[in-house]
């Protein structure tokens, strides 16, 4: 796809830029992605160390991920336009700064509300980073380069997200819960300096702001998450949870109904008449639900079932979370010449059967090399997805659009890991327990069937994606 770049979004780095360079600007983009996505799940592995420390409910497990994921998804349009008008490095900086202030607030809290509203902090200074952070590297690197550089920062995103229940349990074993988030405050203060001397200003398509509109998004995914996690155990016919939930859908239609009518729109539904971008952030959605609602479970499986401490618990998912290093950046080379199809319906078939592998084989007492091959297959599938789903997101949009688009994604994305700890916590807490370990096991085997027809779905429409040489609009 050609493009002509105006002099104020032009490129970071200019498209001549050595490969040295062009080394610097994915360390620039790479370390704070990593920080932020690797925050997604980083917790997992010491939820049960947590919730002993801080006493802390099932519903507080929940928020623990979601304060962060939703506050991130609240944001990530607004703060990709606040971008856009004030440039976007300044942004990104502000929300790194932001990011690691939150973390040492985390790690100071001493009660489940502290630390659920210190996530919730820190998912705003992560809004400001993962969408700027694809724009920035967009125009930073000549274009027969792009769906590459996309590759490896899908793979350090991926790696972000995968390796984050063993990072939290290898520091909770040598350390203390704490230093989970201790651990951002020296990266974020040292990567500050770097990323300010790197990147050059861009700036996008000034626009004004679309408070209204945030109010809405936010408003309706936050009512609508909080019913659904607190339905199986208020009940979902409860006056609370279908409050929740109704109150929630009518927020959200009023958002689509606004957005539709508003010159300047936070969520810009003019990108969802391109088909492969609909189709790539339905699947980005389905994967996002069915994965991440059963690593929150699998996480804890190893350590409330078979008595693992938290790093031994880690190592055992390694062959998961190590598998889409390898496969992401491979994705990216691959993307042009077998198309963005292929890849996203392969990744999400493996991701399906690894997950009902999973729960066809989990018991209180199986073998753990039984449990390997199916690891591997939905850390190949997890590969597959990240750097055809940002490559299709950035082709279906307009240069202008780009960081817009990202955000819109990353929204869809972070929504859906909230939505998938929600729904697949509500299908456990419907069939099992913490109370031992086989309650654990008759809770998590239904969640994980749950999560792979979910993934199923996603394979399904990632089928109507274009084909390779189709117009990406």
């Amino acid at each position: 796809m050609t493009e002509t770049l105006e002099p104020a979004a032009a490129a970071t780095v200019a498209p001549s830029t050595g490969g040295r360079a062009i080394a610097a600007v994915l360390a620039a983009v790479g370390i704070p992605t990593f920080m932020v996505t690797l925050d997604n799940l980083v917790v997992t592995n010491a939820l049960p160390v947590i919730r002993t420390e801080l006493g802390a409910s099932l519903a507080d497990l929940q928020w623990f991920i979601n304060a962060y994921t939703l506050s991130f998804a609240a944001l990530l349009l607004t703060v990709s336009a606040l971008g856009d008008r004030l440039g976007r490095r300044r942004v990104y900086l502000a929300g790194i700064l932001l990011f690691t202030v939150a973390s040492a607030a985390c790690a100071l809290a001493t009660e489940p509300w502290m630390l659920i509203t210190a996530r919730a902090v820190q998912g705003v200074g992560a809004a400001g980073v993962m969408p700027l952070s694809v724009a920035l590297l967009s125009t930073a690197v000549p274009e027969r380069l792009r769906n590459a550089a996309i590759g490896i920062w899908s793979g350090i995103a991926g790696l972000g997200v995968a390796v984050g229940p063993l990072v939290g349990g290898a520091v909770v074993k040598g350390l203390s819960w704490q230093w989970i988030f201790w651990l951002n405050v020296p990266i974020g203060l040292a990567v500050l300096p770097f990323v300010a001397r790197v990147l050059r200003e861009s700036y996008g398509r000034s626009k004004r702001l679309d408070p209204l509109g945030l109010v809405l998004s936010a408003g309706g995914v936050l009512a609508v998450v909080w019913g659904v996690i607190h339905g199986a155990e208020d009940g979902w016919l409860s006056a609370t949870v279908l409050g929740g939930l109704l109150g929630g859908a009518v927020l959200l239609a009023g958002l689509v109904a606004w957005e539709l009518r508003t010159p300047d729109p936070m969520l810009p539904l003019r990108l969802f008449r391109s088909r492969a971008y609909s189709v790539s952030n339905a699947t980005t959605f389905t994967f996002s639900v069915g994965v991440y609602g059963a690593v929150f479970l699998l996480a804890q499986y190893f350590q409330v079932v078979r008595g693992d401490d938290p790093l031994a618990a880690g190592l055992r998912t390694m062959p998961w979370t190590l598998a889409p290093m390898v496969a992401a950046p491979i994705a990216g080379l691959l993307v042009d010449r077998v198309g963005a199809r292929a890849l996203l319906v392969t990744g999400q078939v493996l991701l399906a059967v690894g997950l009902g592998w999973m729960a066809a084989l989990t018991t209180i007492d199986v073998d753990y090399g039984a449990l390997v091959a199916p690891f591997l297959l939905a850390g190949i599938g997890m590969g597959l997805t990240f750097a055809p789903t940002t490559t299709v997101v950035l082709a279906s949009a307009a240069p202008d659009d780009r960081a817009m688009a990202s955000g819109t994604n990353s929204t869809v994305r972070e929504v859906g890991v909230a939505m998938g700890v929600a729904v697949l916590a509500s299908v456990f807490a419907a069939h099992g327990s913490y109370l031992s370990p086989q309650h654990y096991v008759d809770g998590l085997v239904p969640a994980l069937w749950v999560g792979t027809a979910i993934v199923a779905v996603g394979a399904v429409l990632a089928l109507l994606l274009p084909s390779p040489g189709a117009a990406p609009r």
